[in-house]
């Protein structure tokens, strides 16, 4: 705890220092009044606000793994091959049909998305068993075109509060939609979003199945570090997002996963300065995470966070992160979901038994030098102490980890179009690497990414 404290009072010297030397921004207090305007009264019509929309995203990545690791190829459960190198590249498009609110005071709509999946590498000493980047078969053959329903619902709107029913997409920090691969992950089952204040809204949900990224079925959740293959059956949401000064927002949830854990979440995001002159973000997420129900994953009794300041001066801008695990097992989430909102998920999400890491980042936006839209950055992020040797369950494979450290940097660059028929098409690389010591988990890898994505309207 000694340097976790240091680390903090570190972080609070910088905000200070940085905040003496910012212009004053607003710190206006919002008072919470109802919402000016109605949604519903507002409504066009089911078929007369229709719209079909999407987008196709071209994702590569080749990764090497180094210091004698292998990725392994399965036919029907048996290895057949090995080899440090992993390539998989996969063409993901989306077409959305969403209509509009059907009239009256309560008004009725529906959202139908198609997802298809192209392997445009289909060698299978590139894709190695594809994991969960390319769909492959029992024989190891990847599955040339496949498609699903990856959305499909129906709402009910009254003012500004809507009831969705059905498979849906979530973005909340105890569940949300994952979209690192060709597709996103989406979610099954009914959600609540209530926005009648100005500065207040509320989320609540519950969920019995999730549509993976690379699969074409539903699946139970289950956690994303476990070692076992419990599953659960259902996970129920709710939280605030509220916005009590024009400066400062503020989010707290909580989730129950049924007989997995209950979940709390508290942060802030705020914001001062002038970016012409000097400003300053500062950003904290906390999780409670303790064991529930049946503990299906053992004990678990987990306080994590993350605390970063930005300083930004025009296009220039620098980060650091401090990001802590107190607790005897990883800060665990669930698969298939993003619900990790800390500043020190990376490639690595920095989430070990007892973990403290700390992040550096450089942001460049060359829009203030004559290029809208291109952006580069890099950063480097280094955990250690990860410790756990005081672990009692069974559920999670950390006992051998005592003092384990790593470390990860990554430089990358972005352009968004700014004009013309490709308008708001984007071009990402990146290029990572990943070092760990014997115990840690995520290994020594080289990872490259280039991933192209193109929207488009129909309707």
């Amino acid at each position: 705890m000694k340097k976790a404290s240091t680390a903090v009072f570190a972080l609070s010297l910088l905000a200070v220092s940085v905040a003496a030397q910012a212009e004053p921004t607003s710190q206006e207090f919002v008072p919470t009044t109802l919402a000016t305007t109605n949604a519903q009264s507002e409504a066009k019509g089911f078929l007369e606000d229709s719209k079909i929309t999407g987008s196709t995203k071209n994702w590569y990545a080749n990764e090497l793994l180094r210091r004698g690791g292998n990725f392994s190829r399965s036919e029907n459960g048996v290895v057949v091959d090995r080899d440090p190198r992993r390539i998989n590249w996969v063409q993901g498009t989306i077409v959305d049909y969403s209509s509009g609110f059907t009239q009256g005071t309560v008004g009725f709509a529906t959202e139908l998305a198609v997802y298809n999946a192209v392997a445009l590498d289909r060698d299978k000493d590139d894709t190695m068993g594809g994991a969960n980047r390319t769909l492959t078969k029992n024989n190891g053959d990847a599955v040339g075109q496949w498609s699903k329903l990856g959305l499909g619902n129906i709402k009910a709107r009254i003012s500004n509060t809507t009831l969705t029913a059905g498979r849906q997409s979530m973005n909340t920090p105890v569940l949300a939609y994952i979209g690192n691969r060709a597709l996103p992950s989406s979610f099954e089952g009914v959600s609540i979003l209530s926005e009648e204040f100005n500065n207040l809204s509320i989320t609540a949900g519950s969920f019995d199945r999730a549509s993976p990224r690379t699969e074409q079925s539903l699946s139970k959740f289950r956690s994303e570090y476990t070692n076992n293959t419990a599953t659960a059956d259902r996970v129920d949401i709710a939280g605030i997002d509220y916005k009590p000064f024009k400066s400062l927002t503020t989010s707290l949830y909580a989730s129950n996963v049924e007989d997995f854990w209950h979940q709390y979440y508290f942060a802030f995001t705020h914001e001062m300065g002038d970016t012409d002159v000097l400003g300053l973000s500062t950003n904290l997420n906390y999780y409670k995470t303790k064991d529930s129900g049946q503990k299906k994953m053992g004990p678990i009794d987990n306080d994590t966070y993350s605390l970063s300041l930005t300083a930004t001066h025009k296009a220039h801008s620098f980060s650091i992160a401090y990001q802590e695990v107190e607790g005897d097992t990883y800060f665990d989430y669930l698969h298939e979901t993003n619900g990790i909102f800390l500043a020190n998920s990376l490639l690595s999400d920095f989430n070990g038994p007892n973990e403290k890491s700390v992040q550096l980042s450089y942001l460049l936006n060359m829009a203030d030098y004559g290029v809208p839209g291109l952006k580069f950055n890099i950063y480097q992020a280094r955990g250690f102490d990860i410790d756990g040797t005081h672990y009692k369950g069974t559920a999670y494979d950390v006992s051998r980890m005592d003092g384990e450290t790593h470390y990860e940097y990554g430089i990358g660059s972005s352009y968004t179009l700014q004009s013309g028929p490709l308008k708001a098409s984007t071009v990402r690389a990146t290029y990572t690497t990943h070092r760990a010591s014997a115990e840690q988990a995520d290994g020594n890898i080289n990872e490259f990414r280039l991933v192209t994505t193109i929207p488009f309207n129909i309707l």
